[in-house]
């Protein structure tokens, strides 16, 4: 299925379930992990503004999934220990939306322009290599299972006021001129304590941030049409 796909069918999914969340819990905090996610963390903002329950600070879109491929794909480059590697990825989460910040990975590696540009296209269609791997008869399911539960474990741990909890996640924000926006947000006791500005970005990410920024505005008002039909 394409993202459009996925949205025809999830988007009134969202919907409903958001619909029922403002009526029943509206004090949750509610981590969207239904694609696109770009679409529908904007739709579930809609239906909580219109029940007046719109917290920024509890809406999260989970876009872990891009940051465990990130690690994972440099730490196998760099014979590094994957669980010893961090990777922040910004902007949204799909395609060139996803921008993997390898220059602020850690630990420091040297990675040449060939080797930065392969990482940040497999980062970007890691879901669509493991589609062409099920030959089309699955998609990425546990690696997003996963990514699922180490953001909601983060998540809990913000919650229980752990100090120092930091996530990237595409959430309410004024780091672009973008409503919604992936970059590292720290996690508290009432959902977002702070979202973190990008830090210093490379010329291949300053150019990657700007190509961008129609696709995932196109995307988010995509989402806000939707919940404002009826």
């Amino acid at each position: 299925m394409t993202r459009d796909d996925l949205f025809n069918i999830n988007a009134g999914i969202v919907k409903s379930l958001c619909t029922a969340i403002s009526k029943h819990c509206p004090e949750a905090v509610v981590n969207m992990i239904s694609n696109p996610v770009n679409s529908t963390v904007p739709i579930a903002a809609e239906v909580f503004k219109k029940a007046s329950t719109y917290d920024s600070k509890k809406l999260f879109g989970v876009t872990t999934l891009d940051v465990v491929r990130a690690r994972t794909f440099y730490a196998g480059k760099k014979g590094l220990a994957v669980e010893d590697v961090d990777v922040p990825v910004v902007g949204g989460h799909a395609g060139i939306t996803i921008l993997p910040l390898f220059s602020q990975a850690t630990p420091k590696a040297t990675l040449t322009d060939e080797e930065i540009d392969a990482l940040t296209k497999r980062t970007q269609d890691g879901g669509t290599e493991v589609v062409q791997a099920k030959a089309g008869k699955g998609s990425a399911t546990l690696s997003m299972a996963y990514a699922g539960a180490l953001f909601a474990e983060s998540c809990l741990k913000g919650l229980n006021g752990e100090p120092g909890i930091v996530e990237c996640t595409y959430v309410a924000s004024t780091v672009t001129e973008l409503p919604f926006f992936s970059s590292k947000v720290r996690l508290g006791k009432d959902g977002v304590e702070e979202v973190l500005g990008l830090g210093a970005l490379s010329e291949y990410e300053k150019k990657g941030l700007e190509a961008m920024k129609a696709e995932l505005k196109a995307s988010i008002q995509k989402g806000v049409d939707f919940a404002k039909q009826s």
